[in-house]
């Protein structure tokens, strides 16, 4: 299947490793000029150059902190006029809602709320006035069935949810569309620390709460970062152009509701 983006300028954050990686690549295969963002520019050229030897696609980097302004001040630079908007980054920690200090509530706002609309904010105009554009926020299950000790994820993820879905009303007549995609237990470098730390909760094995969480899962398996990626690069497609505002859960079938 042609998705019809060959060509197309594609901003991936947080994207030398990971979800965003597996994007970023899943938009090169595509035939996209991708960039890619993460805080260690020896990281990021490493990446970088196997997604160029994998691709042939023509990749850029921008070493910087989205959770800083000044950080994606130097994104915008660099990176003015993307038609493809990826949004990423890690996730808040989990713990114990009644220990969560205005420090960590801060922090998780201003990396996984206002990060990615201050994004928005600077390359949604240009796309209208390109009549393409496509942003793609990966957010977290979590965003449609909260989980207590995830409460710092959810309440940050939410708030972007409903500005996006706010503004995705507002550009889709130009072209735009805003989706915001939501893995749940994708086998990443971050299920590695939640099976580390569900190991020590239960006093188990790695391979025992490996299991266990997995178990959790309709599909009894975690899902691969390629199959995340494929959902992404579906979304940024010419052939999407009429899916927009959704939340579109990438979790083996886990979800129960029906919304």
């Amino acid at each position: 299947m042609d998705l019809g983006i060959a060509g197309r300028r594609a901003l991936v954050c947080a994207s030398s490793k990971g979800l965003g990686l597996a994007c970023a690549t899943a938009l090169a295969q595509e035939g996209c000029e991708v960039t890619i963002n993460g805080r260690d520019a020896q990281a990021l050229e490493q990446a970088a150059q196997r997604l160029r030897e994998r691709t042939g696609a023509k990749v850029s980097i921008i070493a910087a902190d989205l959770n800083t302004v000044a950080g994606r001040e130097r994104i915008i630079a660099a990176c003015p006029d993307p038609d493809i908007l990826v949004n990423n980054n890690a996730g808040p920690p989990p713990g114990n809602w009644a220990d969560f200090r205005r420090e960590d509530w801060l922090a998780a706002v201003e990396s996984n709320m206002l990060a990615p609309i201050a994004l928005i904010q600077a390359f949604v105009p240009g796309m209208r006035a390109r009549q393409f554009g496509r942003v793609v926020n990966i957010t977290s299950a979590m965003v449609k069935a909260p989980f207590v000790h995830m409460s710092l994820s959810t309440t940050a993820r939410a708030g972007l949810t409903a500005f996006c879905k706010a503004v995705s009303r507002d550009v889709a007549a130009d072209n735009v569309t805003i989706n915001n995609l939501l893995p749940e237990r994708i086998d990443t470098g971050r299920q590695k620390f939640m099976i580390e730390r569900r190991a020590k909760l239960d006093g188990v094995s790695l391979d025992e709460a490996r299991r266990a969480i997995s178990n959790t899962i309709a599909a009894k398996r975690f899902g691969t970062p390629e199959e995340f990626a494929s959902a992404c690069a579906y979304l940024c497609s010419d052939l999407a152009a009429f899916i927009s505002g959704q939340n579109v859960q990438v979790d083996g079938g886990t979800y129960p509701g029906l919304v």
